[in-house]
């Protein structure tokens, strides 16, 4: 056992990088913006790693915001430190200041994304991390000829950070985006843009493996290639069953990795995305972003001087169709039976949505929200406050009293119609910094109920630090006696985020164990031959936090979220590393 463990060690790599954070003249939609960006990059540097590798990442802020990094869906076991939510795992990093990103990929293949964590810079802060197979690995499917990252995401045409402190302060709606992008471009709908639509060159025949990754900040969104079938075989870094499918519908922070096969007449063809919007009377960005799939030998045109007809474009669903999105989630499965709690030791109902604070005087120029109110946000009638004098880990081990709670409520402190006509005395959520504790290795049920609070809505909900299985979905208010006895404890997916029907729930499990050590047994025994022992008491110590959010970030500044804290295990090696020497103090 502990030489196939040495032998594996051997063969990863560490990666080391370095991103610097920096505004750039950027133009989109005939105007130039100073963009916040990652080496002078947008969307920023590809990460590319295999399973077992370990990733130090230099992150030196040159730009004048605070800013933090987060490795979307990447485990970061007994490691919080490098999870990078900001004011949760760490201070942001100051402007003219630097911290180091240190992990390990653990078990874990296929297409993540790494992003800024701090108000709305991941706007333009991201880029992908694609995690291959250990080397003698394959694919559990056939091997694609070449493949390509697609990034999803919105522009605005101004400063997103304006847009979020116009919104903070009105306590209105933020405005919409002005465009969605793939890898960063607009495409030919849009106007100065046509020129630098992004284009993928294909031989007639050949198999891709397409990335999918949806950055954009707010909006969820369908996406289709005209006249060619996608075969999803991967979503959130977990392999699927293979299913084929016209359309996918993906939420903000999921991945979907789909392939392609050119094997339709040679040509141009759009792939496309546009919004899948869930929220009742809300505005959205209605437009469409294209780029092109180009057949290396599509016949040209006969007629000298004659241009090439337009490519053709996918049949996407309306906005509001939820039935396709609805039908295109149900049909993952996990390739083979996963391993799901069975015996639950916490049991948590969460309702998720939107909600208003009443204003004593609605005409100010601060409560420009419904009705003269200010939009807000809520998990369990708890509206998440972020602290502002230290992250809540940082506070955890200096025992800094003052900064969160860990009374976090299991389940609504009031039980009500959560889907039907909600009074609007429950409207208003009350503010709070209160976190849950789990104890290492217990088996958690949390079932997230969307309610009809200013409006029904798919939420995407993100959970740090772990990945979980999805047991079940439906429509209208969970009723645990009728529901569970449904739920896929086969082969469910495995996924980082999941959205909540919209008027309805959704059920997920997983094992409270990080921090802890898949591999401890491993190390205690490395440690013991090497006679390290004082080694192991000053590596390991600690408690985890770890974050639950909408990863809507407009819902996110309004406050829905909350945090776990995961308790110690039993021994060291059930602990989380000590802090970095240069984490970012507040």
């Amino acid at each position: 056992m502990l030489l196939g463990f040495l032998t594996t060690a051997s063969q990863a790599e560490t990666h080391y990088h370095e991103f610097v954070i920096q505004a750039k003249p950027v133009k989109r939609l005939c105007r130039t913006h100073d963009t916040i960006t990652v080496n002078g990059q947008f969307p920023g540097p590809t990460l590319e790693v295999r399973d077992g590798d370990t990733l130090v990442i230099k992150a030196i802020n040159n730009a004048r915001y605070n800013i933090t990094l987060h490795w979307h869906g990447v485990r970061q076991l007994r490691n919080p430190w490098a999870d990078g939510p900001e004011y949760v795992t760490q201070c942001p990093i100051l402007p003219g200041r630097s911290y180091t990103y240190r992990f390990t990929i653990q078990n874990q293949e296929g297409t993540l994304w790494w992003h800024a964590h701090s108000k709305w810079l991941r706007a333009t802060v991201y880029g992908a991390l694609i995690i291959y197979p250990k080397l003698g690995s394959t694919y559990p499917f056939p091997m694609p000829k070449r493949e390509i990252p697609i990034l999803l995401g919105e522009w605005w045409d101004r400063n997103p950070m304006d847009v979020l402190k116009q919104a903070t302060f009105t306590g209105a709606a933020p405005n919409v985006s002005d465009a969605y992008t793939i890898n960063g471009q607009p495409g030919d709908l849009y106007r100065c843009s046509s020129k630098e639509t992004v284009r993928f060159p294909v031989d007639s025949g050949e198999t891709i493996l397409l990335r999918i990754i949806n950055s954009a900040l707010n909006q969820e969104l369908f996406f289709a290639v005209a006249d060619h079938r996608l075969t999803v075989v991967s979503v959130d870094a977990a392999y699927t069953k293979p299913f084929t499918t016209s359309v996918i519908m993906i939420a903000p922070g999921q991945t979907t990795n789909v392939l392609i096969t050119a094997d339709q007449t040679p040509g141009r063809y759009y792939m496309a995305a546009h919004a899948y919007n869930t929220a009742q009377n809300a505005a959205f960005d209605n437009t469409t972003t294209t780029a092109i799939l180009e057949y290396k030998y599509a016949p040209c045109n006969a007629k000298k001087g004659k241009s090439s007809p337009p490519p053709i474009l996918p049949q996407l669903p309306a906005y509001n169709d939820t039935n396709t999105a609805t039908a295109f989630t149900a049909q993952l499965r996990s390739p083979s039976q996963v391993k799901v709690p069975t015996q639950i030791d916490e049991n948590l109902f969460f309702t998720v949505g939107l909600g208003l604070i009443n204003c004593t005087n609605p005409n100010s120029p601060r409560c420009q929200g419904p009705n003269g109110t200010r939009f807000t946000a809520s998990i369990n009638n708890v509206s998440f406050a972020l602290p502002r004098r230290n992250s809540l880990m940082q506070a955890y081990y200096q025992g800094q009293p003052g900064i969160f709670t860990t009374d976090f409520p299991p389940v609504p402190p009031l039980q009500f119609d959560y889907t039907g006509n909600v009074s609007r005395g429950l409207w208003q959520p009350v503010p709070g910094t209160k976190l849950y504790k789990l104890k290492y290795g217990s088996k958690v049920q949390l079932v997230f109920q969307d309610t009809s609070i200013v409006t029904t809505e798919d939420h995407p909900m993100h959970l740090h630090g772990y990945h979980f299985a999805v047991v079940g979905m439906g429509f209208g208010n969970f009723n645990a006696a009728t529901d569970t006895a449904k739920f896929n404890l086969i082969d469910p997916p495995l996924r980082n985020t999941i959205g909540t029907p919209p008027g309805g729930w959704v059920a997920i499990r997983f094992v409270a164990d990080n921090p802890g050590n898949p591999l401890k047994f491993i190390f205690q025994q490395i440690f013991y031959i090497t006679n390290a022992v004082p080694l192991i008491h000053s590596l390991w110590y600690g408690t985890g936090i770890w974050l639950l959010h909408c990863h809507l970030d407009s819902h996110l500044n309004w406050g829905l979220a909350m945090s776990f804290l995961v308790e110690n295990g039993v021994g060291q090696l059930q602990s989380i590393q000590p802090p970095p020497l240069d984490l970012p103090q507040c």
